[in-house]
């Protein structure tokens, strides 16, 4: 690892940036970047599992992203290191990437994690070397890419907000007190992905009872600005496709409300949703997710018939 110094400003041109994960987002953010012509080097932990490392190590080849064989040496000699892993390796990927932080290497902790959390990866990045942002995406990053928005919190914060916005980000300052940011995403969490929970518990149980048109047409008379059967589709796509990676984001927001002195019993109880919807997904209830037509129904309907028909062969309660 090199001992240089990294830049404290913006370097001319070309940023050296480290991406820690290598899934949906590291790619999304992978592709926006080198399409600006700044070097990316990625990790992620699926790149040792050769069912996994196959479409990551085409994508890297196909964008110009060299493949690391650690955290820690994907952030080595970046002025830069992102990471975006899923909330439950919020902690043990600022660990691991520490030893390689370049000297006022930026980290800029993209993860859905609760303050608590965010709080230790700083001390880890912080005790490296390293300058500790967090950054808090406010809605889903494929529809906006690089410019999805993004709030940034703690006292590294108005450090990195020009130099982000410069390469193309869309950040903005939230608190320089670490913690705010996070709060504000993880709280936004309970309503959003407890939303997305809600209408597959309702929905799936209206189409059990036969009452799914009664139900539609009284939430579009009360909420006449939802289209309730394009939201039901999205929210089941979104689910089916996304439920690991919500699961865990959703227990680290009721992390969140337990921090704040409260019991999360809707966010905890949307994780157990999430995560049920996610292990129906892996074991094939949907079709196969290497298939184009995976999760992608325009009408909720079929895939709350899966559901239904799944726990009629398991006995499981619906």
């Amino acid at each position: 690892m090199s001992t240089e110094a990294a830049p404290t400003s913006v370097p001319p041109g070309r940023w050296r940036i480290g991406l820690i994960g290598y899934g949906e987002v590291g790619r999304i953010l992978a592709e926006e970047l080198r399409s600006r012509d700044h070097g990316v080097r990625a990790w992620d932990l699926k790149l040792g599992d050769d069912a996994s490392a196959g479409a990551m190590r085409e994508h890297a080849a196909a964008h110009g992203v060299v493949l690391a064989g650690s955290s820690a040496e994907a952030a080595a000699d970046t002025e830069l290191v992102i990471c975006a892993v899923t909330a439950s390796q919020t902690v043990a990927a600022a660990e691991a990437t520490g030893p390689g932080l370049a000297p006022s290497a930026f980290f800029l902790d993209f993860n859905s994690a609760s303050p608590g959390a965010k709080a230790e990866a700083a001390r880890l990045v912080e005790g490296a070397g390293g300058r500790y942002v967090e950054g808090a995406v406010m809605t889903s990053i494929p529809p906006h890419r690089l410019r999805v928005p993004l709030l940034l919190g703690g006292p590294r914060a108005r450090e990195l907000e020009a130099p982000l916005n410069a390469i193309g980000f869309a950040a903005r300052v939230a608190s320089e007190t670490l913690g705010i940011a996070s709060a504000t995403k993880m709280c936004r969490s309970v309503m959003v992905k407890g939303l997305e929970a809600m209408v597959i518990e309702s929905f799936t149980a209206a189409r059990h009872y036969g009452v799914e048109d009664a139900l539609v047409a009284s939430l579009q008379e009360s909420f006449p600005g939802i289209d309730w059967e394009r939201q039901a589709a999205y929210f089941f796509q979104r689910v089916i496709e996304h439920g690991r990676r919500r699961a865990e984001e959703m227990r680290e927001a009721a992390q969140t409300v337990r921090e704040a002195g409260l019991a999360p019993w809707s966010a905890a109880g949307t994780a157990e949703r999430q995560a049920e919807i996610a292990a129906l997904a892996d074991a094939g209830t949907f079709g196969s997710r290497s298939e184009a037509a995976f999760a992608r129904s325009a009408d909720w309907r079929a895939e709350a018939d899966r559901i239904l028909l799944t726990r009629i062969k398991t006995g499981a309660p619906s």
